[in-house]
């Protein structure tokens, strides 16, 4: 192996040899706690600790860093505090994420790291958010995040190297080649020879170094950071090294030929970084076990402290207070008495243009949202008024830029996410469920992402234009669901879920887009996220509803002169159960209505609820009306077969005779 120390000084030397011994013998401590059953589990990153290192030793700390799962050398070098590092491992209240989460599953804002979770190359787009927002800030930094070759598989691998080679992002992607992904060789993960092949396809400029040389890491990362820093645009680095342990020390290596093995031990970074300053005369025997008592005598001091700790109590309050970012609403009323009619795509495009002036941090980002303004025209014009840094028009990426979203509120700003379709939400799943909607309770960071749902059915789009998603959603903690049904509501929940620091689904009805008309105040005003309303006062009976529902239930309910109350839920999580007790207390019958597929819909959970809850108040049994069983179909008689509305009066008739 070949060291190029020149212009670098003596201190560097020594002190990345002390950066790369310090993981190794955590890592030798971790082995030794797993054998004696003290751990559940351990990822070794021993043989890759050269590429942590250099990577994290090169770049600036006020940088981030989203590292995987083997890069306890980021963690070290950065100087996390070692003794919350143990903690974390062993699940304590004083781990970052306060037991919920193992490994390197967290964040550390204070030491700009951003960890991994689970579904690997998830991290890729939340580093695109991470650079836009240095780049949006004039900042001059440069971002770094990891991913392994097995993880390059992953769609949000391209989608991630994708946008940022578009929007000419300062973002380094360091692939560490290290053979193979849990057990399964490279050559079955791809056909290339090498990720540099792939730089061509991206039109990025992408290098190859030797991931087990420390000296040759940390040069190339100093280089390639400096020069983004003044020119923001993205690196591929692929770093060659070789993984010496298990997936996970349970997985063992009898898949990996011996061979390989001992071919590898050879070019071992610490053993050969070692020798080298052995030859240069800046080590000796003695201050290597200088050096490697002081590491020891910190880790096991350390792990006296983390594992003196006495094992977390579960509070079932705290548990469920920490799901969310705190906020307290606050109502803002129009500033006028100023009215003018507006649809409802109206009422959102005035909400999202008001709040776009109230918080210049805001980034809007979607398909086709910029000159074209959007599939539904809700952001026309605003590319004229707030700019195209603003105003993004995105790849077909909704992963990475759903990811990029929580990059963005990493880096203290807001954004919007325009699904051109809810439908296509679910090429973003992964994101929302497990990135956004669990980030605050793993390791209290919020996720300031409005997510604009353009839903239902009612206009021959067919089974991939016109889902009512929503129930998707609703099971997932740490989300917020909106869904008006009118201007006024569009606008005033619109305006709130920008202040609101939660991710929050804003579901619109596309059907109700240009067919609902109102007088709304022409004034920024905010309308309380979790509290529904009375649309039209009754006394017989309740139909719980929202969307579409709301309109179709008063249609009925009017034409046949029906003394029936239309509760509104506005918002699907959190729904408003004091508004609905009171409306079932007084009516005692109930039906449940929804566009959505009846079997998991939102009804059922509200049904069983109120059976639950009021069950000695109720005069008939809890109904519910829904969509068939079936996706949406196209032709329009199918379609209108498809939904409850043609069996609304009936039901209703049920309800109020029973």
């Amino acid at each position: 192996m070949q060291f190029n120390s020149r212009q670098i000084s003596q201190e560097k030397l020594l002190e990345l040899y002390k950066n790369i011994t310090f993981p190794r013998l955590i890592e030798e401590k971790m082995l030794i706690l797993l054998r004696q059953g003290k751990i559940s589990k351990w990822f070794s990153g021993i043989g890759q600790e050269a590429i942590a290192v250099g990577v994290a030793s090169a770049m600036k700390n006020d940088e981030y860093i989203l590292p995987m799962h083997r890069n306890l050398g980021v963690f070290t070098t950065r100087q996390v505090p070692i003794e919350r590092l143990f903690e974390q491992f062993q699940g304590k209240d004083g781990g970052y994420t306060k037991g919920r989460d193992r490994s390197f599953h967290f964040g550390a804002n204070e030491n700009r790291i951003v960890g991994m979770i689970s579904h690997l190359g998830a991290q890729l787009g939340v580093a695109d958010g991470v650079a836009l927002a240095t780049k949006l800030k004039d900042q001059k930094k440069a971002t770094v995040v990891f991913s392994g070759d097995g993880a390059s598989s992953e769609g949000d691998f391209h989608e991630a190297i994708n946008v940022a080679a578009v929007w000419d992002l300062p973002l380094i992607f360091v692939i560490e080649n290290n053979g193979y992904g849990l057990s399964t060789p490279n050559h079955e993960q791809y056909r290339f020879k090498s990720f540099t092949d792939k730089g061509i396809g991206y039109g990025i400029k992408t290098v190859q170094i030797d991931g087990n040389n420390v000296l040759e890491v940390y040069r190339t990362i100093s280089k390639l950071s400096e020069e983004i820093r003044n020119e923001p645009k993205p690196v591929l680095v692929e770093a060659i090294t070789f993984r010496m342990r298990g997936h996970e020390e349970a997985s063992g290596t009898k898949y990996v030929p011996k061979e390989l093995l001992d071919q590898w031990a050879e070019k071992d970074p610490v053993d050969q970084y070692e020798a080298y300053l052995f030859r240069k005369g800046l080590l000796n025997s003695k201050k290597v076990q200088e050096i490697r008592e002081q590491h020891q005598n910190r880790i096991n001091q350390a792990v006296d402290i983390a594992f003196g700790k006495p094992e977390i109590d579960a509070d079932t309050d705290k548990e469920i207070m920490d799901v969310h970012a705190p906020h307290d609403f606050v109502k803002v009323n129009p500033k006028s008495k100023k009215n003018s009619e507006k649809r409802l795509v109206d009422a959102i495009s005035d909400g999202l243009k008001q709040s776009m002036e109230k918080y210049p941090e805001l980034v809007l980002m979607g398909q086709d949202i910029a000159e074209y303004g959007g599939a539904f025209k809700v952001t026309e014009g605003f590319i004229k008024k707030f700019g195209k840094e603003r105003v993004r028009n995105t790849p077909l990426c909704e992963s990475a830029i759903l990811g990029a979203a929580l990059g963005l509120s990493i880096m203290k700003m807001k954004s919007m996410v325009e699904m051109q379709f809810a439908d296509f939400v679910s090429c973003g799943f992964n994101q929302i469920v497990n990135n956004l909607a669990k980030v605050h309770y793993r390791w209290g960071q919020n996720a300031d992402v409005v997510i604009r749902m353009p839903t239902g059915g009612g206009v021959g789009a067919g089974p991939f234009h016109s889902q009512s998603n929503e129930a998707w959603f609703f099971h997932v903690p740490g989300l917020k669901i909106v869904y008006p049904s009118t201007p006024y509501d569009a606008k005033g929940l619109l305006c709130e879920a920008f202040n609101d620091p939660n991710p929050i689904m804003f579901f619109e009805h596309k059907l109700l887009y240009r067919s609902q008309k109102e007088n709304i105040p022409d004034d920024y005003y905010t309308i309380p996220i979790g509290q529904g309303k009375i649309f039209q006062p009754g006394k017989k009976a309740t139909i719980i509803t929202y969307g579409s529902g709301v309109h179709k239930a008063a249609e009925v309910v009017k034409n046949k002169q029906w003394d029936v109350e239309i509760l509104d839920l506005r918002c699907l999580l959190p729904w408003d159960k004091s508004l609905v007790s009171e409306s079932v207390e007084k009516t005692n019958r109930v039906l449940i209505l929804h566009e959505d597929s009846l079997t998991g819909g939102i009804g059922a959970e509200i049904a069983a609820w109120i059976t639950e809850q009021m069950f000695e108040k109720l005069d008939a049994p809890v109904m519910r009306l829904g969509a068939l069983d079936t996706p949406v179909p196209f032709a329009r008689n199918l379609e209108t077969n498809y939904m409850p509305w043609h069996k609304l009066e009936k039901k209703i008739r049920s309800l109020l005779n029973y």
